[in-house]
């Protein structure tokens, strides 16, 4: 006699949990698995919850049989018992089977002696324009923690250590709210009584030396070399030097550069960019100058015989910028911005107009005729200053304005309706 066949329902779940198609390869379920795991991870930050739905789904949709089950008559069929039974495995054992002993470079079991990815350690380190160009090496002292010597990370004298009751040796506590008819909320953080290690060590076993912090402090001086080139926000890293902890892969301390501005320079990728001001006579007649280098040369900058400098033009200098940072014999270019200081305020006599006129470009050739001039208003010049002129406008528009809010406003006339 033959049994009843399970009554059909939704195979659809397992799918959508991994974000795959129904008929998603090995290959697709594996690179979905794998991404989603990772992210979900409880010691990533993840959800315990999302991480134990996918494992589920993972290990149901990865057995050929357990599938074709779950396809046909979906999940209530593998919890009434066909196909081997439901899923009930630790995810964590999937996760780490899959992975080959863990994601995050731990080779323990699933119960708490997962490796986890430790912290870096990020610095901001200011760095002079000089320091960049010549390359700089600096020595800075830090404190960071280090598995203590001698108990070696354990915590106690001979290893022993228990489980921690608040936490069931998970190092995570849920705690629930309600904060709404029938809505709660589950909240997670690390557990107070043993701080996220999962276990706990009695006074009489704690290590002499650490406490049973199984850490000490130590001093550590690093090198930092800057090397020719670097740009502003670029990272020098230093592998696995931040903080120790057990059961941890460590962090690394990074350092950030931070570039003060200089006085003189400006930096824009591999260029140089600097200003320089000319009397009107160097600008007409010729200049030279000596410009001090960020490595300390002195440049000697002069015009060309018989060259004319504009306000605001710009000249460049080849092989004078920032060195390349991976190729350091190769520089950018050093570009100078010409200023023209025209002399102060005064008159010129009729002699030294008609002298500089002979020098000069010629005046426009267009002249206006005596009836033109007839019929032109004769005005006079004045001399001002425009930003203080226009700051005292504002002031007396504003004053202006806050007068006319303070006139009291005419009733307005309501219509009585008959």
């Amino acid at each position: 006699m033959f049994g009843r066949a399970p009554k059909k329902s939704d195979s659809s779940k397992y799918y959508e949990t991994l974000g795959v198609s129904k008929s998603a390869s090995q290959d697709e379920l594996k690179k979905a698995f794998r991404k989603a795991a990772i992210k979900n991870h409880p010691d990533k930050g993840g959800d315990p919850e999302k991480f134990k739905e996918l494992s589920q789904a993972y290990e149901v949709l990865s057995d050929p049989e357990k599938r074709e089950i779950y396809d046909q008559y979906g999940e209530d069929a593998l919890k009434e018992g066909m196909g081997g039974g439901g899923s009930s495995h630790n995810p964590f054992d999937i996760f780490e089977s899959f992975f080959g002993g863990g994601a995050f470079g731990g080779g323990g079991s699933s119960r708490g002696r997962r490796q986890k990815q430790g912290e870096d350690v990020v610095h901001s380190l200011k760095v002079s324009l000089e320091d960049l160009y010549n390359g700089t090496s600096k020595k800075l002292s830090l404190s960071r923690n280090v598995l203590c010597v001698k108990c070696k990370g354990k915590g106690s004298k001979n290893g022993a250590s228990g489980r921690c009751y608040g936490c069931q040796g998970s190092g995570m506590k849920i705690t629930t709210r309600q904060i709404g008819p029938g809505m709660i909320q589950q909240m997670q953080h690390v557990c107070p009584e043993c701080r996220g290690s999962g276990e706990v060590i009695s006074d009489r076993d704690r290590c002499p030396q650490c406490k049973g912090n199984k850490v000490s402090q130590e001093k550590k001086v690093l090198e930092v070399h800057v090397e020719k080139g670097m740009q502003h926000g670029q990272k020098i890293v230093f592998d696995g030097q931040a903080d120790e902890a057990p059961d941890t892969i460590t962090g690394d301390i990074v350092f950030v550069l931070q570039l003060k501005e200089h006085p003189k320079f400006k930096r824009k990728s591999d260029d140089l960019f600097v200003e320089h001001t000319l009397s009107l006579t160097e600008a007409l007649c010729g200049f030279q100058f000596a410009l001090t280098h960020l490595d300390g040369r002195q440049l000697l900058i002069k015009s060309n015989p018989g060259e004319v400098i504009k306000p605001g033009q710009y000249k460049a200098i080849n092989d004078e910028g920032m060195p390349h940072h991976h190729r350091p014999f190769m520089k950018g270019r050093l570009y100078i911005q010409f200023n023209v200081e025209f002399p102060d305020t005064g008159i010129l006599s009729p002699d030294q107009c008609k002298t500089l006129e002979t020098i000069l470009p010629p005046r426009p050739s267009k002249h206006l005729s005596d009836m033109e001039l007839d019929d032109c208003e004769e005005t006079t010049l004045h001399d001002v200053n425009i930003e203080e002129e226009m700051r005292r406008k504002q002031q007396h528009h504003q004053h202006e304005a806050y007068d006319e809010d303070d006139e009291p406003s005419m009733p307005r006339v309501q219509c009585a309706q008959q």
